[in-house]
């Protein structure tokens, strides 16, 4: 069972990636998006989005133990923050620009609260930071497309 929870935080392997793992998932997470979710009911979206969010709390806690807490291989915290960032959002390329630049800001950065998410034991805390700067990203980005400042 672990070598699937390896497989899945991974995303696939992409978190084998020496430098730029997480951009590299969010971009993924971004496409993927584009093509599977483009006219999908919201309640599918919001179905996978919770989906990968909760595994990801589970197997990263399954897989902390091999490779120490918040491994740089888990990368499944990224795809789930970048799902978090576009919902609600209309399918253009332009917004999942948007949201992948916004996202990958708020996770860098980590301001109001990001780092502190990453406090919370095992799995939560690997999430915890991904979770709000998805969180984030979707305000701002909700909030230029009202303004129309995008």
């Amino acid at each position: 069972m672990i070598k699937v929870h390896q497989a899945l935080t991974s995303f696939l392997g992409i978190g084998y990636i020496s430098k730029g793992g997480g951009t590299v998932a969010a971009a993924l997470a971004c496409i993927i998006w584009y093509y599977a979710f483009d006219a999908a009911p919201l309640a599918v979206t919001a179905g996978v989005t919770l989906l990968v969010t909760a595994y990801g709390v589970w197997g990263a806690a399954e897989v902390e133990p091999l490779w120490g807490k918040d491994s740089s291989k888990v990368v499944i915290d990224e795809v789930a923050g970048m799902f978090i960032g576009l919902l609600f959002v209309p399918v253009t390329a332009t917004n999942l620009l948007a949201a992948l630049i916004l996202f990958r800001f708020f996770d860098i950065a980590k301001p109001l609260m990001v780092r502190k998410t990453e406090q919370l034991p095992k799995g939560w805390g690997v999430m915890g930071d991904d979770v709000l700067a998805g969180i984030y990203a979707n305000i701002v980005l909700q909030i230029m497309l009202y303004l129309q400042l995008w």
